[in-house]
This record gives structure tokens, sequence and C-alpha cells, in this order.
């Protein structure tokens, strides 16, 4: 029951967040031991497992927090382990089914294992090939442990922590905890694919039928899909499929998720998108679905186009919006921010390598500056950058901001909505004309009665914060000093009485300047 728990296991936990504490806050060591080398943090994640290997599939696209040397370790990770034993393998096929059979045949050899859960093929009773989805025993429970542990150890590194780095670490950490849960849970799978096929309804791409009277939160049955992994050159070149027309439609798949309908596959890697023999797009596992705020959204299209039209106002109003830039941050570092992403946007001439390097370049500035990348945009990126890799696959001198800029550039207007059209949005306006009346009625009406509320923003909530925090700290220490001095003068050992008076002194003037 407390494997999970014994000190071994949790000793390694503790060494690996350690090691990510340490090189996120730049430091040689903490508590006098230093950071695991990237084989053996890497080494150390597959040893604790299922949550840690998909935590470290998270953290490979954190170039704000990790050198090179580390990245590339955590992206040689994959989600591949050892199939269950046959008693383990009996005991969740009987949860999922019971004592009916819902199939004429059933290959007990999986076709492909991973950490939450193992694939096989079989046939229905009327012969239909589908493939079976069986979780793993007890990794609901070895997940819970996992988070709770990493949660324990969190609460300790905290305190360590910059504000900007904490909260960055904590919506990383938080978000996958909310993701992995929903993961392990295959029903919610089924409830993933079925919002993809009834949302998604484009030409070339095609997803898994579901077969929901056979599925449970242990076993998901679909269609059995065949194909060929996007990534296999070879198998593409050899046949008569063209490459640029998949590319296109994987642009035009994951623009669609990201800037019109915002359901979102996050977990965007090559075997998980097949291709038919007749050139069909064939997507694959919705354990990891993000839904992205129509805010996020919006906010995400009017970076892009500040970006692309190099309007300085609205690239920064809408980096606040999507929280990468902290309401303190000065000017000249937000005129760098914005300088250094119009010269990525604004360089036709670059090809992939030098482009990829201009965006570790700006990532890596970050970590010194009041900028932060929230964790919704790190499933933004880590499908930027499967786009990004099959194309410096397949096309030379593929250059992902001048490839696909132009597609995104021309569905922007779709993306916003066609309430962005004159006609339209005059109408809306007109509408809701009558509820803005009412509501400057109700104004005016509390405003008389002494009763009017004020609701500050995000923004301003975030720059009182931080002066209460400067204005706070400088007397709470003078408050600890004198504090000291007074339990200093009731001990009794050499010199207490001087120690005592220059504590109290230091306390004293520590509460003037931060006082006058």
């Amino acid at each position: 029951m407390l494997r999970n728990y014994n000190p071994g296991r949790v000793w390694k936990t503790f060494r690996f967040l350690l090691t990510v504490f340490v090189i996120v806050r730049k430091k040689e060591r903490f508590l006098y031991l230093r950071p695991l080398d990237p084989i053996a943090f890497k080494q150390t994640i597959l040893y604790l497992g299922v949550s840690f290997i998909k935590l470290a599939q998270v953290l490979a696209t954190r170039a704000d927090f990790f050198t090179e040397e580390y990245l590339r370790e955590l992206k040689t990770i994959h989600d591949e382990v050892e199939p269950m034993d046959r008693a383990d393998f009996e005991v969740m096929y009987h949860r999922a089914f019971g004592s009916v059979r819902p199939f004429r045949h059933f290959v007990h050899t999986p076709i492909a294992s991973a950490s939450i859960g193992q694939v096989h093929s079989a046939e229905l009773e009327d012969g239909t090939k589908v493939a079976v989805k069986i979780r793993r025993l007890n990794i609901e429970k070895d997940v819970l442990d996992d988070i709770r542990i990493i949660g324990i150890f969190l609460r300790i590194f905290q305190p360590f922590f910059s504000r900007l780095t904490k909260n960055s670490l904590e919506a990383v950490l938080n978000e996958f905890a909310n993701m992995i849960v929903k993961e392990v849970d295959l029903s919610i799978e089924m409830d993933n694919l079925c919002k993809f096929r009834e949302v998604y309804k484009l030409n070339g791409i095609r997803f898994p039928e579901i077969y929901p009277s056979y599925c449970t939160s242990d076993a998901l049955v679909m269609s059995f899909e065949t194909g060929m992994r996007i990534d296999d050159k070879d198998g593409l070149h050899g046949s008569n499929i063209s490459f640029k027309t998949l590319m296109d439609r994987m642009i035009s798949f994951y623009m669609e998720q990201m800037l019109v309908c915002g359901l979102f596959h996050a977990d965007p890697h090559p075997g998980n998108f097949l291709v038919g023999d007749d050139g069909t797009l064939i997507v694959l596992d919705f354990g990891m679905v993000k839904r992205l705020s129509n805010s996020t959204r919006i906010a995400m299209i009017e970076m892009i186009k500040a970006a692309n039209e190099q309007d300085f106002e609205l690239f920064i109003a809408s980096c606040k919006r999507l929280g990468v830039i902290v309401a303190t941050a000065r000017e000249d570092q937000m005129q760098e921010l914005a300088e250094r992403m119009f010269d990525i946007f604004g360089n036709e001439n670059l090809n992939a390598t030098t482009m990829q390097n201009l965006a570790f370049d700006l990532l890596d500035s970050m970590r010194e500056l009041p900028f932060k990348i929230p964790q919704e945009l790190v499933y933004v990126m880590r499908a930027s950058s499967l786009v990004e890799g099959l194309g410096t696959t397949f096309i030379e001198n593929f250059n992902g901001i001048k490839d696909i800029l132009p597609v995104l550039i021309k569905n922007i207007n779709r993306a916003l909505g066609a309430e962005t059209r004159l006609l339209p949005t005059l109408k809306s306006e007109l509408i809701s004309l009558p509820l803005t009346v009412r509501r400057l009625k109700i104004i005016i009406t509390h405003l008389s009665e002494e009763n009017l509320h004020v609701k500050l923003s995000g923004e301003t909530m975030e720059i009182l914060g931080e002066y209460l925090r400067a204005y706070l700290k400088p007397i709470g220490m003078g408050v600890i000093l004198l504090t000291a001095a007074f339990f200093v003068q009731n001990l009794s050992f050499s010199f207490h009485q001087e120690v005592a008076v220059m504590l109290f002194i230091f306390g004293v003037l520590q509460l003037f300047i931060a006082l006058k």
C-alpha cells in the first residue's frame, strides 16, 4: 500500500524537484546538494514512472526554465513502458467488461503500451475490428500519490522562489495535476473524442469512431485505425501523398483549435497522427485535451496580428491580457521584448534553425525579466514545435513563421468571429443599447445613494500587490528585529544586553526608513 512512499522513491522525488528548483533559480546548489546532471535527471524521471514521465514532456517545452542540455535529454523521454503482467491485465479486463465478453476475438499482446494504459486489437461479435485501450492497475492511486508528494515538496521550496517564478512553476504543476487526473479516466477521454468528432468536421481529417456501450473509466473501445506515422519520411515518399497537403491540413487543424474553437488537442506528438492510404490525417489519443478561453484566444490572435504589423501598443496590450507581461514591467523591458518578437516575425530570411535559436535566446532572456509564460501557452508551443519539426523534416528551408503566418493572418477575421464585420457589429450594438442604458441608470442610482462599488482590474491588483509587498517587507523586518531585541534581553549570556541594544537600534532604524 505504501510502495509509492518508500524512502528511496521519496528521496528521488526530492532530488528531481530540487534539480528543477536549482536550475530555475540559476543556483549551484541548495541545502548543500547540487542538481542532478542532465543524464541522471532523465534516469530519475524514468525510475519515478508515469506522472514524472508526463511532467517531463511538459517541462521539455519550457526553454524559459531549463538550459539546452537539460531540454535535449527531456525531449528524448518517450511514454513507452513495459506492458502489464497477465495477472494485472486480467484484473483490469474483468473490471472493465465484467462477465460479459463483447469480443469475438481479442489479441492479448498489446500493439502499444504507455504509462497510463495499453492498446489491444480485437473484433466485435459482428466482425468489426476495434482498438481497445485498457488502463493500468492502480494507475489512478499512483498518480494521486505522486501529486501529493510533489505538493508537499513544492510547499517546502516555495518560500525560496521569487514570486514570478513561483507563479509560473505553480501554474505548470497545477495544470499538470489537473490534466493527468483527467487523463487516467478513460470515460473523460471518450467524452473528449466525441466532442472532437462533433466540433471538427474538416476535409481530410478523421477521428476514430467510438463504441460508447463498451466504454468505462477503465476501458475505451474505438474503431481500429491504420496508417503511417506522420513522421514516416520513407513511407510517405514511397506513396503518392503530398506532404505539403498534409502540412496544410495540420496547420489548418491546429489553427481551428487554437484560434477559432478553443477545444485543443494538448498531446501533439507524431505518434498521435497517422496518414491513411488516401492521405487522410487520422488523429489519435484524446486523453489530454485543453479548452482555451475566449479571452485567451482573442489575445493570441491580437498578439500574432500585432507582431506581424509591428504594432507596439497592441502587442504589449495583448501580452498583458495573456499574462506574459506582468503589470510592473518597465517600459524599456517591454520595448526589448517587442523588438525581439518583431525581429522573429519580420525576418523572412530566417531558416528553421536560426529562427529556433532566436526563440531560445528570447526565452532565455525572459528568465531575467519580469515576464512569465502561462501554462496555456505552453500547450500552444508544443503544437507549434510539432508543426515546426514536421516542416523541417520534409520541406527544405522551412520557416514556421514565414510559412504558417499567412494562414493565420488569412483566418484572423474568422477567428475573431463574424461580429468583427461592420454590419453585424452595428446590429449587435443596437440590440444591446437598451441594456447599456439600463446599466448606466443603475450606476447613476448607486452613485446618488453613495452605494457605488468599484471593481479593480487584475493588472491594478497586481500593481497594488507589488506596492504593498515592497512597503510592508521592511516594516516586517523592523518588527522582527524589535521582537528579537526584547527576546534577547530576557536571555542570560555574555553581552546579551549589548546584542539586544543593537537589535533594537537596527529595528528602529528599519522602521524609521520604511515609514518616513
